[in-house]
């Protein structure tokens, strides 16, 4: 069996699990007594597990890995985590994701270790044949209310936003505020769940928020990556550095975030919100995507004001509906 075949029926599985010898035999054009013996083949090697039978068989990817531990988080080193839980599980993977690994898990530890005030920290991970799970935990305040009341914001949802800005910490003195906004970019999928609030950074590049109706404890930090991805560190530092340079000198903040449910971006308030710690950036990456419309004020906020006020920082706008453009466009003559 080919590695690419290979990878086409654990695709296969991992995007559902029944009637999966029938898809494979029409996929490739083979009968289904073939992709029966691939499946009989998976399954003896320990790839994938199976439940009921005849043609009400299940198939599921295999468990190949699933550790986790609780922390004592007084006197913690996020070093000791990588190597005791998760650098072992992860060995034999090729060396941009381990060092990817390595980066995000220590990363996210030392920001539980450094911020979170709780007791425990919970590190679990989970690896089948297709990718790798990691979940941090801690019952301590929470990231977005601490972030909200660190920098006096007025809704922990705005805490969601200027995360995605980048450069956030409530300890510039040991924190530069990178961990989170790069350990999200080199994930294929990134969560951050606390209190009613979920930032989601999903497998298309997209900066999502969304509210739950269960108020949870601490914070909740997900991670996966394809355990072949393809992805490096050093090109996602590069994707955000000014050129010539090695600094975090770019970002791409997702307009939306500023957008709360209901509401229409046309205050001069809210472009402030949006506009707060862009002169910390030589380039903001203005991504309109989901915003069907602005106001004037909004516009002239953002593209006028901040502007004069701060001409070392270039915003470049980008996915705009035509009414936004229009918008733009108006506010730019001026």
């Amino acid at each position: 069996m080919t590695t690419d075949l290979r990878r086409s029926i654990l695709d296969a599985i991992a995007h559902d699990g029944g009637n999966v010898a029938a898809r494979l035999a029409a996929q490739h054009g083979v009968s289904r007594q073939s992709t029966s013996a691939w499946l009989a083949k998976l399954k003896q090697e320990g790839f994938i597990t199976s439940s009921g039978v005849g043609r009400g068989v299940r198939y599921q990817l295999a468990v190949l890995a699933n550790v986790q531990h609780s922390y004592e988080r007084a006197g913690l080193s996020e070093d000791r985590v990588w190597r005791e839980l998760a650098g072992p599980q992860l060995a034999d993977l090729q060396p941009n994701v381990r060092d990817i690994w390595h980066y995000a898990i220590t990363e996210m530890v030392n920001n539980a270790i450094d911020h979170s005030g709780s007791v425990q920290v919970v590190v679990e991970l989970l690896r089948d044949a297709l990718n790798t799970t990691v979940y941090v935990a801690d019952e301590g305040e929470g990231i977005f209310l601490k972030i909200q009341r660190a920098l006096h914001l007025y809704d922990p949802r705005e805490a969601i936003l200027e995360l995605a800005k980048g450069k956030l910490t409530t300890d510039p003195a040991h924190h530069t505020g990178e961990g989170i906004f790069f350990s999200s970019k080199v994930m294929d999928a990134f969560d951050i769940r606390s209190g009613t609030l979920h930032f989601m950074h999903d497998e298309w590049g997209a900066d999502v928020l969304l509210e739950r109706p269960a108020n949870a404890p601490g914070t909740l930090v997900l991670m996966r990556l394809a355990n072949n991805s393809a992805r490096t560190l050093q090109e996602v530092f590069n994707l955000f550095a000014a050129p010539e340079e090695y600094t975090f000198a770019r970002t791409i903040v997702p307009v939306k975030l500023a957008q709360h449910e209901g509401e229409k971006l046309v205050s001069r308030s809210q472009a402030k919100r949006l506009t707060m710690r862009f002169e910390r950036f030589q380039t903001v990456v203005l991504d309109f995507a989901g915003v069907e419309e602005i106001g004037q004020a909004f516009a002239d906020e953002v593209f006028r004001v901040f502007q004069q006020a701060h001409p070392a920082t270039t915003l470049s706008p980008i996915n705009m509906t035509s009414a936004v453009e229009n918008m733009f466009k108006r506010v730019m003559k001026r």
